[in-house]
């Protein structure tokens, strides 16, 4: 039974990764959490315990994503990024350690998704010829109307 207890608190090679997609994940190394005081609504809970979590994810020091990723990830990060490379989430929304762990966690998968997203490449399109006829045909349409605006002539 204590061998048993003893193979569950041991973590695993796969509990050091966090899947991110099914190409890509990144390594519990790159990550550091410290917890801190929680601010708003709580009670003497707040003042007393540390529940909220600032995750620090090394985004440069990171070598299982791919350099796009990165680059895609730190435009996304925007004042999340710190200059040393790395991106700070603070999750102080529920009461406990646990809960803003994860929550700070899967805002950081998030961004990681969204990055791994490639977008597609625009491609430039020419007019069609009836769009070109419709819109030179407008054109001449306004500018018989503004015409008709103008001071009446003397032969008018």
């Amino acid at each position: 039974m204590a061998d048993a207890d003893k193979s569950e608190t041991t973590p695993t090679s796969t509990d050091r990764r966090i899947e991110v997609n099914e190409r890509l994940f990144i390594l519990t190394d790159n990550i550091r959490e410290d917890f801190i005081r929680a601010s708003g609504p709580g009670g003497q809970n707040v003042n007393k315990v540390s529940t909220a979590v600032q995750l620090r994810f090394d985004l440069a020091g990171c070598e299982t994503l791919p350099a796009d990723v990165k680059t895609r990830a730190a435009r996304l990060a925007g004042s999340k990024l710190t200059q040393g490379g790395e991106i700070v989430f603070q999750a102080d929304r529920f009461r406990t350690r646990e809960r803003n762990r994860m929550d700070a966690v899967e805002r950081l998968v998030e961004l990681l998704q969204k990055a791994a997203h490639k977008p597609k490449p625009r491609k430039a399109t020419k007019p069609t010829l009836g769009s070109k006829k419709r819109r030179l045909d407008t054109k001449k349409q306004r500018g018989a109307t503004k015409k008709l605006r103008g001071k009446a002539g003397i032969g008018d």
